[in-house]
């Protein structure tokens, strides 16, 4: 209770003023449509201001990436949008597919940073090559969401040959292109194969210790090489729902303890912290209202979020 007997706001109705006090309107537009029964029209208007006339999507939608042009990791994003609000169809996915046809590598996939964002600011461990190589990274999330959808198109056949090959050959590996290689696996039509495919992904996972299942030791644990300090994975960035491929990677002991971490992360604005690195003045400002809408949705899965007062 308050110091004046009225209830203490929720997590919800707390992370709702820092959405209104800080978000870009697409996070805006996804909060009141995921949360407060808001339009999915209203989302789609505003991600159509990052959508460019290649069928491509720019501006910063992605924040490390900055400037206009259109980028595979933009699109990868965009899809995602357009998927959690049943939108990743039709003429729209057919635009798309077109420009990730035009920007693919010589394998049919998509590279990570296509050489179109030179001149422009990006994050420095992205490095801006003329003729970059296929990354699991960017084609994995796309291949998924375009299948999770029954999109049908030329471009997916190479694509998901791509992503079958690198996901099944992964050795050394990190968290962030595990994650892209699990967003593959949630869509593949095949699911028997997807399914071995995961688990054997869970291993390398446990085995080269790319998740924290410890999160108290998290100030005292070295984050992956490469990574900035505190940069870790826990359980729910992999099994962000309990029907994720990765919820059977981690026992209920250990998914409890990181979703209690999540939720203890919510800081006194509402909001949830980044844990990259930033580079730049806007790229942590316009990722903590992101992250704060995936961390209310993955509580909400759970059930561990309580309805706004």
């Amino acid at each position: 209770m308050a110091e004046n007997g009225a209830p203490q706001p929720t997590s919800l109705a707390r992370a709702e003023r820092f959405i209104w006090l800080t978000a870009r309107v697409l996070e805006q537009r996804r909060f009141a449509y995921h949360f407060l029964g808001g339009s999915a029209d209203g989302v789609e208007a505003a991600l159509a201001a990052y959508a460019n006339p290649d069928g491509g999507y720019g501006h910063a939608l992605e924040p490390d990436l900055r400037g206009p042009v259109s980028q595979p990791l933009h699109t990868a994003h965009a899809l995602y949008v357009l998927d959690r609000i049943g939108r990743c169809c039709g003429q729209r996915a057919e635009r798309i597919c077109r420009y990730l046809t035009e920007v693919s590598t010589m394998q049919g996939a998509l590279p990570a940073l296509h050489p179109s964002v030179r001149g422009y600011p990006a994050a420095p461990w992205l490095p801006v090559l003329d003729d970059p190589p296929s990354a699991l990274l960017a084609t994995g999330p796309v291949v998924g969401l375009l299948h999770r959808n029954e999109v049908w198109h030329a471009w997916l056949f190479r694509a998901t040959d791509f992503c079958w090959q690198a996901v099944e050959s992964l050795e050394r590996t990190h968290p962030y292109e595990v994650e892209a290689a699990l967003a593959f696996l949630e869509g593949a039509r095949d699911r028997p194969r997807a399914e071995a495919a995961a688990q054997r992904l869970g291993s390398l996972v446990r085995a080269q210790r790319l998740v924290l299942l410890e999160p108290e030791q998290a100030s005292r644990t070295p984050a992956p090489a490469g990574y900035a300090p505190g940069e870790h994975h826990f359980a729910y960035d992999y099994a962000a729902a309990p029907g994720s491929l990765a919820r059977r990677w981690f026992t209920d002991a250990e998914t409890d303890r990181a979703l209690d971490h999540l939720a203890a992360l919510q800081r006194e604005d509402g909001g949830w912290p980044v844990n990259w690195r930033a580079w730049a003045p806007g790229t942590a400002l316009e990722g903590r209202p992101m992250v704060t809408v995936k961390a209310l949705l993955t509580l909400r899965a759970y059930g561990r979020l309580a309805a706004r007062q």
